[in-house]
């Protein structure tokens, strides 16, 4: 099986891209960072705030989570519902953020991450998957932007969906995420060492997709 990891910061558009590249090379497309949204939407239904590690240790166990693919696109399954769209709020974000940090939650899920990968061609976006998913991936990338770009692409997402948030709030949001991810213990965000960096600050999203696609298409014809 192949696998292409790709990393970096929230709002870089990792899953935008990854998600395409999947459909036009016949790869699964694995969204990790929705599997941890997941599991911040449980600890939020039952009353655990985001910053209760022990809490959220302690509930690990109660989590049943799914994956289910329709037409090549990740959903996510929480206790048997569909939890896809529910877990893309600011809120849901910052839970993200806190459950990856805690050691019990990363042990819970580096099993389901690692079978995908076993049993798929798999493109895998999150923030440690070409250091500690898949340190073996074929090809590993690391997609940045500034937070002023990353912040104003998930201002606008937002705003799409409804949301009452404005661009000062999402890249305060932004930046604060970027801080708990690039130093907690467990598995900090950072750039494999044989990664190759692809900056998207000043890129449009069919721009952004033509370089990345630039960088693995080489590895697989290799």
């Amino acid at each position: 099986m192949i696998g292409i990891a790709i990393d970096g910061p929230g709002g870089a558009g990792k899953s935008t891209i990854a998600k395409t590249l999947a459909k036009r090379l016949g790869f699964v497309y694995v969204d990790t960072g929705a599997i941890y949204r997941t599991v911040g939407l449980y600890m939020s239904r039952i009353g655990v705030a985001p910053e209760d590690a022990a809490g959220i240790e302690q509930n690990i166990g109660g989590v049943h989570l799914g994956i289910r693919y329709e037409n090549g696109e990740q959903r996510m399954l929480l206790d048997g519902e569909d939890v896809s769209d529910k877990i893309r709020t600011p809120l849901i974000s910052k839970y993200a953020s806190c459950v990856s940090a805690v050691p019990a939650v990363r042990d819970f899920l580096f099993v389901t991450q690692r079978e995908l990968a076993k049993k798929n061609d798999v493109i895998m976006d999150g923030r440690d998957i070409g250091t500690v998913i898949l340190p073996d991936a074929e090809v590993k990338i690391f997609l940045t932007a500034s937070a002023q770009a990353r912040s104003k692409r998930r201002f606008i997402e937002l705003r799409e969906k409804g949301e009452d948030v404005t661009l000062e709030e999402v890249l305060a949001d932004m930046r604060q995420r970027d801080h708990d991810d690039e130093t907690r213990a467990a598995a900090p965000l950072k750039q494999a060492e044989d990664a190759i960096l692809v900056d998207t600050s000043e890129l449009t999203l069919e721009q952004s997709i033509a370089a990345v696609e630039a960088v693995i298409r080489p590895a697989l014809e290799g």
